[in-house]
């Protein structure tokens, strides 16, 4: 029996075929900065958020220095075309492999039960050094959707014997997803492999690949002048480099609640 529950907020929203995203902290929190910048952007709307008691015993130190408990949340959009999205993002991934499975199962009960049509999850690739130009790698469960993702753009999925397995969610999901007969990718993106190190520039090469195949029709400029701000910010202070990036993002997360952007 899963030990994780998905307690929605408000009614459940009908959604045509939705597109499943994932972008939990991983590897340069690459995802998890990639897909926070697209909920804010699109202006995707919470509809529910897991609870487990398999979660990190450790709480978050806000902006007004008082304690938040870690969050993983379900975010979802409608388009008046094509698919509509289901978004995962949060502060943290399940603490050990058992929990890592109940959870992606719990996951894909819910995208199922929407009538989810693909998953895309995102992650990074951990290099030695910082790459000047982030590539991005793709993966997946199936040849045709690797394909349809690779065709007409510089994706390369040339990673047998380049790097290892694909650790936590980002991974878990694509293996679960196939026994359930659902189609999935990862997108991989290049980082420094320290752990104090931030991925802007990984989840920024995200960014600009889901725009592309997902049509969102971001507004890019803006996207680049906000974590131009937030690269900035870290390389001031590189010591404090986690603290700064999830307050900025806290931040875009606050000022565009507050002028209702959408981008």
């Amino acid at each position: 029996m899963s030990t994780w529950k998905l307690n929605y907020v408000g009614k459940k929203p009908a959604l045509r075929s939705p597109i499943l995203v994932e972008g939990l902290p991983g590897i340069g929190n690459v995802g998890k900065i990639a897909i926070d910048f697209i909920i804010d952007e699109i202006g995707a709307k919470k509809i529910g958020e897991f609870q487990s008691y398999a979660m990190p015993h450790s709480v978050f130190v806000n902006e007004e220095n008082l304690v938040e408990l870690p969050s993983i949340e379900l975010y979802a959009k409608q388009f008046k075309n094509g698919n509509d999205l289901l978004l995962l993002a949060g502060d943290i991934q399940p603490i050990d492999e058992e929990s890592c499975f109940q959870f992606t199962d719990a996951v894909l009960d819910a995208a199922q039960e929407f009538g989810c049509s693909e998953v895309i999850t995102l992650g990074g690739i951990a290099l030695k050094q910082v790459p000047k130009q982030p590539q991005v790698f793709l993966t997946g469960n199936d040849k045709s959707i690797v394909n349809s993702y690779k065709k007409g753009t510089k994706l390369s999925n040339n990673l047998y014997g380049i790097v290892g397995p694909i650790v936590g969610v980002s991974g878990v999901m694509l293996g679960l997803a196939g026994k359930r007969k659902i189609k999935a990718v990862s997108l991989l993106a290049e980082t420094y492999g320290h752990p104090m190190y931030v991925g802007i520039a990984g989840a920024r090469e995200l960014i600009r690949v889901l725009n592309t195949k997902l049509n969102l029709r971001l507004g890019m400029k803006q996207l680049e002048k906000e974590l131009a701000e937030i690269e900035a910010d870290i390389a001031e202070n590189p010591e404090f480099a986690p603290q700064l990036a999830h307050r900025s993002l806290a931040k875009l997360r606050k000022s565009k609640s507050d002028t209702s952007y959408i981008g």
